[in-house]
């Protein structure tokens, strides 16, 4: 099939091809797995291939929680499109000052002070450097956390095949087990006033892993008892994701550092952000050049934050989010336990962030492709291979979970009749 870009006409052989030769031959390699097919376009949940096929889109890595292209983000990224992208970072420039205005009108009570970034790990990287410019030069983070792939962000990233080709990386950094709050509070007993805890509420890629009620409050609990800092990594699992606006809106914590990113962006554009205390920001509020980067607050990319959290607010997603939520993880865990039987080790989730975790990981694969045949994108989790990961936007009409659930059910059937063997185990 052939799409016309202009006077160009691209095809799946020739972007294949070039995949290869400039980009990536693994990339390519996982493009055929699913056909080699080519998406072209994209609007609220459903995106669409170059051969005209349409797939309801519960994937994106959290990205489309207002769908794609929600006309109250286009209205304001075009607007500022046709009038102001970039600035020159010496004047005045309303846009991101009415963006950080937006983002922290929706924050815990106490976090005001915002850094723009583009990416999640940069946003990590502003979080653990705030930590070091106010005395905190020892990093613990969790097993199976998922932080970025910048030199930072990847070394409290516990992942081997991730970190093994760029040691040494950053020094004293502990990984301890997610949910374990004796073990976290050994550590800051043994090192007062050093260290900067960083996690997730939930974590994402490590496979939707929900720690124990109470847990995150604790944490936050043992950091200030031993003069800690506390960056909270919730560029996933923030922006409504979970039914609440932050992960830290659940149990009543304000970190010191709260990250977000992903759907910041409002599907359209890529921005992160590290919202924090003012204490916490200080360093950068005495010198304005110690931490910068020539796109922070970039007014194209801050229309689009100021059109996300307006989408928020005004379509209500994340009660949508909470309620949607609550509809498709019963109806995936009943169809999931009905016909997936010795395949499926449990199905667990929170808002729209659900997971499906079969008994190995090329079974999660192969479901994988199995929803795509039935017309659905999903990921798989890059710290828990063996997840299957949703998140779906919180835009979805009846008929889109309609379609949603009918989709897993016969993929899942498929997945059965497919399999030459079936491993034991799961429950």
């Amino acid at each position: 099939m052939t799409v016309i870009q202009g006077a160009r006409v691209d095809t799946e052989e020739e972007i294949l091809s070039l995949y290869r030769a400039h980009l990536s031959k693994g990339r390519a390699t996982l493009a055929e797995l699913f056909g080699s097919h080519m998406e072209v376009e994209s609007s609220g949940a459903w995106l669409t291939t170059s051969d005209g096929e349409r797939f309801l889109n519960a994937g994106g890595y959290g990205v489309f929680i207002m769908g794609a292209r929600h006309p109250l983000v286009m209205e304001e990224v075009e607007r500022q499109l046709h009038t102001h992208p970039t600035a020159t970072r010496i004047l005045l420039e309303p846009t991101v000052a009415r963006a950080a205005e937006a983002l922290v009108s929706v924050m815990p009570e106490g976090l005001d002070r915002v850094h723009f970034a583009l990416s999640g790990a940069e946003a990590v990287e502003t979080g653990l450097k705030l930590a070091r410019a106010g005395g905190r030069r020892r990093i613990v983070s969790m097993l199976g956390g998922y932080h970025g792939k910048t030199l930072g962000a990847l070394s409290a990233t516990a992942k081997e095949v991730y970190q093994a080709p760029f040691r040494p990386l950053v020094p004293d950094v502990r990984h301890l087990p997610f949910g374990d709050a004796e073990a976290l509070e050994a550590e800051l007993r043994a090192h007062p006033g050093e260290v900067c805890v960083i996690l997730e509420p939930v974590q994402g890629e490590g496979g939707v892993i929900i720690p124990p009620p109470g847990y995150l409050r604790r944490v936050a609990e043992l950091v200030r008892a031993y003069d800690g800092f506390l960056v909270l990594d919730e560029v996933q699992t923030g922006f409504g994701r979970l039914g609440e606006w932050w992960g830290a809106d659940a149990e009543g914590v304000v970190p010191d550092v709260l990250l977000t990113g992903k759907a910041l962006g409002g599907g359209v554009l890529p921005v992160s952000a590290a919202v924090a205390t003012r204490e916490a920001f200080r360093p950068f509020d005495k010198d304005p050049y110690v931490h910068t980067a020539t796109f922070s607050g970039q007014p194209l990319l801050m229309a689009a934050v100021q059109g996300a959290v307006r989408a928020v607010k005004e379509e209500r997603l994340v009660s949508r989010a909470r309620d949607l939520g609550a509809v498709l993880l019963s109806g995936i865990s009943e169809i999931a336990h009905r016909n997936l039987p010795g395949l499926l080790v449990g199905v667990r989730g929170r808002g729209l962030l659900i997971g499906v975790e079969l008994v190995e990981a090329g079974l999660a694969g192969e479901l994988l492709i199995e929803l795509f045949n039935n017309g659905v994108v999903a990921n798989h989790s890059m710290i828990g291979s063996s997840v299957v990961r949703f998140t779906p936007p919180a835009t979805l009409t009846d008929g889109d979970v309609a379609f949603f659930l009918e989709s897993f059910d016969k993929a899942t059937r498929d997945l059965i009749s497919g399999s030459a063997t079936m491993p034991k185990g799961g429950n």
